[in-house]
Formats: structure tokens, C-alpha cells, sequence
């Protein structure tokens, strides 16, 4: 086989049409051999004997896109330094652009005799045929006219989602194509999405991901996918395309149709850890090739990994090498893919310096001043599972972040709970207290009230207590304080009273998040009642109990219903997705919110304070939105008041005279049909029932 030097100035493998470049990093590796893999998986061994700047490189004409390839990289085997070099084992390319194959758990993926659980041993049995393998495509794509919908933040209300769990039984959408990208992209799902009124979905990880032993063992899958071992290819599970490398071009049409019909896409990535674990986790790519470079590591012992993200191990961005990786992969999402955003999961974990998150980081600097990735949305999941990692509130500029604190107060006031109004009230109106200060703006909140971990809608008002016991783990997995209220009944009950209540319930979690400040983000499925029968934690169930319930959608159809009028109607007023800050009043003395107690009259301090107080009104003026239009022009909207009743009996509130003399009602979370009713005048008491909100617009027309 003819070989030639090759360049080190694209890591991956790239192919040019007259062959295929390999380049891989390893610093302190000895040797390197490239593994090209025959149809009946012959192998081929070729060394690497070209090395720039730590970066091992050849060129092999001929070679072009199908061929399986991976790495077997040479070095001292010495765990206690840190260095974990086997030969034995084939390993993947941090820059595959496509992966063939999982993993099959034999012993042989492990660097070390397993029975033995000594990982300071070397083991000697080839892996290969046990592991999946890097393959080269054909990057070219005919994308056409594809333009990223660009949506304004404070325009946009987010879907998350599941590539399989959304259309894996979609009636709609042929059998081959269901749990696929191509079902994804599919006339249907773009249907529902679009009635919904969301402008973005939010994908579960899509980067190639494995499925852990202790899961098979099980008969359970990697669901949620949240173990990625390639940062460049999409995962081949969720194609329809059975060709190596067929994923990244279908991953490529899902997008280009979502783009067409003004849906972004948004990925939720894992840059904190890889699928290797910890000491006693498998060889697969980057533990093989340097894992003293590519993870943390324990100072005082190498042999130990430094874990803040309760996987095993964690990802080290303070190498120059390992920042570029995630750089490098996050560019090819957006210029290759023609991704529009990105959610970090646990991305405290990439601000550690040493051991505290700082907000200063190389890895936020990097971004801050990248002129791709800067340009294109970017939300934290401000936590991890170290000390100190919790940082709502503390992400830099350009960052908006899944608000917890949203979260916790939002289900904290509809369950009753006592003394939550002044959080309520800030939670609403966007959480200056975290964003302002810093010189973000509301739409720095995504507010959610649930989301992929946790309990959906539905198992939010029906369950007391987690039920994980399908998991395996003895209902011990899974976060016991989940600020739920199952309205009188653990689980499914046929009373129609706890019924009535559960389903005003959901309505006023979904008014709630439609006219707050901030990003509107919707777990996936909640729209149409979707239960995970009380499991807060199916990461690892890829069966009915995560997977959307299409057969059962019409028994949902009112709070579909509900969940359309309100989005359309958030879109249609500005006043309820500003993009600057409430001021209170002016110079000039114009208001721009009120916050009003049941009898008409403004809170005072006292009120406030008042621990068993669950009522709240707040006026928003529609002629004091301070912020222009995009073409320079004044924003004017409706003003309107609303009424929030979280105590369980009706109460009367008052419409003050000051701001108007006529009201319509136009939105009762106790009446879900929306219909038309007589108006209100300024002294009227509007009869609010327990556990329901009111909102009115302003009529002096």
C-alpha cells in the first residue's frame, strides 16, 4: 500500500478525492498505527511515522468515503502516571465524522484483564471486533437556498426533544422512518411543531454515544444518550440510512427541512465527560490514544480520574488540544451541519480551571471571541455535580441558561406552597436578580417548568413520590424532591374532581411559562399529556414509557388545544416577550408593571411578605414597552391584567380604576375552551377559582 506524509493541519480524516488524509493527536504517545478495515473486516495495519506538533499524520491514495478505519496508538501502559497505552486495542477518531456499529461487551474493550479488576495490568486481547469504527464520508451536500430561520431570542419558544422517542410511533410517518432523523424531518412532525407554535427544537444528544454494559445486562438501552464518544458524527442509531457514514448526510436533510419551514435546531451537547468512565470504564478512543491529555485527572494519583459530573470522568478543556477538539467539533455542527444553537449539559464542568467555576475561563473566552460560534445560540445547563458548580445566574455574556430557579419557584407557587410570591413575581417578570447586573437581558432565562429529567406535565400534578422501580436500581435513582402535588391521588385515578384539577393544573403551568419574561421551553410530549407513569428518570428506558403516545393524542386534545391558543397568543403581544427589563416607573413617571393584591390595590411590603398569601394580580402596559422595533421603531401592545389564584377556593379580584375602564376577559385557565365572554368595567370583581389564572385586556377602544 502506497503511503505518503500527509498533513497534520486537519485532524480527522478528510478525503480530497484522490485519497484520504488521517490525522489524530496524541502527545505522549510512542507510535501510532492506522487501522483500515476490508468489507469482511480484514484489517490492515499501517504505521504512522509523520508527526507535527504532536499530531500523527499520513495520506493513502485510493481511500475514499465507506472505508472503517480507528487507531492503535503505542506507549508505556502506566495508569499510575496517568498513561493507559495499549496497542491492543483499536480506538476511535475524536474527529470521526461518522461511527459504524456499537459496542459488544466483551472483556476485550477493557485495557485492563477485567476479571481481575486490575486496572494496573495490561490486557492483551484484541478489541476490534468488539468496537465500532470511524468511517470516511463524502462531506459535500447540496443544501440549496437552506438559511438559518435566525430567530430573535426573545422571539423564541423552544421544543425539547427526541429524535426516536417523538416519532417512534407516529402514525403518520412510514415504519422505516420512524425514530429516525428522516422521521424527524418527515410532513408530520414539521406539523406538529408548527400548530404548536414553537420556532426551535432542542434535540437529546444526537453525537454518537454507546450503550453502557450495566444497561445491557439489563435488557435497558441509553435512552437520553447522555454518553458521547464522537463530537463530529451524528448518531448511526437514529438514521434511516443503513450505509457507514449515511447518518451525517440525513442528519444534513432533517435540518435543511426544519430550516424550511422556519424551525432551528438546537443541540444538546456533552462536552463535560465521554462514555470511557472512570479507571475501570472501557478503551475506546480517548483513554487509548492520551488520556493524560484528553482528561482531568487526580494530582495526588493519576490513576484516578477528577469527576465533577458523577459519570467517572471528566473532559479536560484547560489543554490547549482538548479546548480545540470542542471548538473544532462545535464550528463543524454550524458551518457543516447548519446547526443553530447549542445547550451545554452540566457546562459548569467546562469553567473549572482547577477546581472552582469561573466565569473567566479559557473555555468561555474562546467562545466569547470565536466569529462562528459567538453568533449562534448558546444556553448553559449552569450546574454540575462538583463543589461549588452550582452557577445559575453566573454564565457570561452572549450565555442564556436553563433557569432551575424558574423551575423551583413556578412549581412551588401552583402547588400552594406558602410564602412564594415575591420569587413568583420575579420569575415572571424574567429574574433580574440574575441576569440584569451582568448586562444580559430577559431572554437570558429559558424557562421551563419541566424537562427531560424529571417528571413530564403530567406526572408533575399526578405523583407525590418518584416510581423508578423499572429502572432497575431499586427506586433509588432519580431526585426525591421534585416540588410535585399529585392533587389527592398518587397516580392515575378515575375521580373526576382530582381529574378537573390535574388538567387546570397543567393549563396553568403552560400559561404561566407562555406570558413570563424570558425563553419558553416545552418538554416534548407535555402538550398532549405524555406520562412516564411517575418515572422521573428514564434515561434509560427506550420503550413506552418515554416514548410520545401518538395513539392517545385525542384524548388530549383539549390541552393541545390550549397549549396552541396560548403560544399564538404570546406571539401576538409583545408586552409578554420584551426585550428589555421592566422599569417600574420612569422619569417622566410612566409605568410600564403593577403588582396588584386581590382587592385592586398595589402590594405592599407587608403583603408581600405575608407567608400564607397565594394570590397575585399584575398590570403590564402595553404603551411602555421602552425597547424599539427592529427597524427603530415604537413596540405598542394591548396592556393587560392577570390574576393568579393558588389557593384552593375562589377568590374575587378587584380591577383597579387607574389604568382603564373596560376589560375583556380573553384567557380563563378554568374554562380551557378560550370562549368569548362579557366584558369587565374598572370596580368589577372578576371571580378567579382556585388554582386558575385570569387574564384580561384592556377595551377602551
Amino acid at each position: 500500500m502506497e503511503i505518503w506524509p500527509g498533513s497534520a493541519d486537519r485532524l480527522g480524516a478528510t478525503w480530497d478525492g484522490a485519497g484520504t488524509n488521517f490525522a489524530v493527536f496524541s502527545e505522549n504517545a510512542e507510535g501510532m498505527e492506522l487501522c483500515l478495515f476490508d468489507d469482511d473486516a480484514n484489517e490492515t495495519r499501517v504505521p504512522m511515522t509523520e508527526r507535527t506538533a504532536f499530531v500523527w499524520h499520513c495520506f493513502v491514495p485510493g481511500v475514499g468515503p465507506g472505508q472503517r478505519y480507528g487507531y492503535r496508538a503505542h506507549g508505556p501502559y502506566d495508569p499510575s502516571a496517568g498513561h493507559r497505552f495499549n496497542p491492543s486495542k483499536l480506538l476511535l477518531d475524536p474527529y470521526a465524522k461518522a461511527i459504524d456499529g456499537d459496542v459488544r461487551w466483551d472483556p476485550a474493550v477493557f485495557g485492563y484483564p477485567l476479571d481481575s479488576g486490575d486496572d494496573l495490568r495490561a490486557s492483551d486481547t484484541d478489541s476490534a471486533p468488539f468496537v465500532p469504527a470511524s468511517v470516511v464520508i463524502d462531506g459535500s451536500f447540496y443544501w440549496g437556498d437552506d438559511a438559518p430561520p435566525a430567530t430573535p431570542l426573545n422571539e423564541s419558544v423552544i421544543y425539547e426533544t427526541h429524535v426516536r422517542g417523538m416519532t417512534i410511533t407516529h402514525p403518520g410517518i412510514p415504519e422505516d422512518l420512524r425514530g429516525t432523523y428522516a422521521g424527524m424531518a418527515h410532513a408530520a412532525s414539521i406539523e406538529h411543531l408548527q400548530l404548536l407554535g414553537v420556532t426551535a427544537i432542542e434535540l437529546m444528544p444526537v453525537h454518537h454515544f454507546i450503550h453502557p454494559q450495566h444497561l445491557i445486562d439489563k435488557g435497558l438501552r441509553n435512552y437520553w444518550g447522555y454518553d458521547s464518544i464522537g463530537y463530529f458524527a451524528p448518531y448511526s442509531g437514529y438514521a434511516s440510512a443503513t450505509e457507514p457514514g449515511g447518518a451525517a448526510s440525513e442528519f444534513k436533510e432533517m435540518v435543511r427541512a426544519l430550516h424550511a419551514a422556519g424551525l432551528e435546531v438546537i443541540l444538546d451537547v456533552v462536552y463535560n465527560h465521554t462514555s470511557e468512565g472512570n479507571h475501570l470504564g472501557p478503551t475506546l478512543s480517548m483513554k487509548g490514544l492520551d488520556n493524560a491529555s484528553y482528561y482531568r485527572l487526580v494530582e495526588e494519583d493519576k490513576r484516578y480520574y477528577f469527576d465533577v459530573t458523577g459519570t467517572g470522568n471528566s473532559l479536560n478543556p484547560r489543554h490547549p488540544q482538548v479546548l480545540k477538539l470542542i471548538m473544532d467539533s462545535l464550528r463543524y455542527w454550524v458551518v457543516e451541519m447548519h446547526v443553530d444553537g447549542f445547550r451545554f449539559d452540566l457546562a459548569a464542568a467546562l469553567a473549572r480551571e482547577l477546581h472552582e467555576v469561573d466565569r473567566l475561563s479559557a473555555f468561555f473566552d474562546i467562545i466569547h471571541q470565536d466569529p462562528v460560534i459567538s453568533n449562534v445560540k448558546l444556553i448553559a445547563e449552569p450546574w454540575d455535580v462538583g463543589e461549588g458548580g452550582y452557577q445559575v445566574g453566573n454564565f457570561p455574556p452572549l450565555w442564556s441558561e436553563w433557569n432551575g430557579q424558574y423551575r423551583d419557584t413556578v412549581r412551588d407557587y401552583w402547588r400552594g406552597e406558602g410564602g412564594s410570591l415575591p420569587e413568583f413575581a420575579a420569575r415572571f417578570t424574567g429574574s433580574s436578580d440574575l441576569y440584569q447586573g451582568d448586562g444580559r437581558n430577559p431572554y437570558a432565562s429559558i424557562n421551563f417548568v419541566t424537562a427531560h429529567d424529571g417528571f413530564t406535565l403530567n406526572d408533575l400534578v399526578s405523583y407525590n413520590e418518584k416510581h423508578n422501580e423499572d429502572n432497575g436500581e431499586n427506586n433509588a435513582d432519580g431526585d426525591s424532591h421534585n416540588r410535585s402535588w399529585n392533587c389527592g391521588a398518587e397516580g392515575p385515578t378515575d375521580e373526576p374532581g382530582i381529574h378537573a384539577l390535574r388538567e387546570r393544573q397543567k393549563r396553568n403551568f403552560f400559561l404561566t411559562l407562555a406570558l413570563s419574561q424570558g425563553v419558553p421551553m416545552i418538554l416534548g410530549g407535555d402538550e398532549m399529556g405524555r406520562t412516564q407513569g411517575g418515572n422521573n428518570n428514564a434515561y434509560c428506558q427506550d420503550n413506552e414509557i418515554s416514548w410520545y403516545d401518538w395513539a392517545g393524542r385525542d384524548e388530549n386534545l383539549a390541552l393541545l388545544g390550549f397549549v396552541r391558543r396560548v403560544m399564538d397568543y404570546r406571539k401576538g403581544h409583545p408586552v409578554f416577550r420584551r426585550r428589555g427589563w421592566f422599569r417600574g416607573r420612569d422619569v417622566r413617571g410612566t409605568e410600564d408593571i403593577a403588582w396588584l393584591n386581590p382587592d385592586g390595590g398595589e402590594m405592599t411590603p407587608e403583603q408581600w411578605d405575608a407567608g400564607f398569601a397565594r394570590s397575585l394580580g399584575v398590570w403590564l402596559n402595553g404603551d411602555a414597552i421602552r425597547t424599539p422595533g427592529p427597524q427603530g421603531e415604537q413596540v405598542v401592545d394591548d396592556s393587560f391584567l392577570l390574576f393568579f389564584n393558588a389557593h384552593h377556593e375562589s377568590i374575587p379580584f378587584t380591577i383597579p380604576a387607574r389604568w382603564g375602564a373596560r376589560w375583556e376577559e380573553v384567557i380563563d385557565t378554568n374554562d380551557p375552551a378560550m370562549e368569548p365572554v362579557t366584558g369587565y368595567a374598572a370596580g368589577d370583581e372578576v371571580p378567579v377559582e382556585g388554582f386558575s389564572i385570569v387574564v384580561l385586556r384592556q377595551d377602551d377602544a
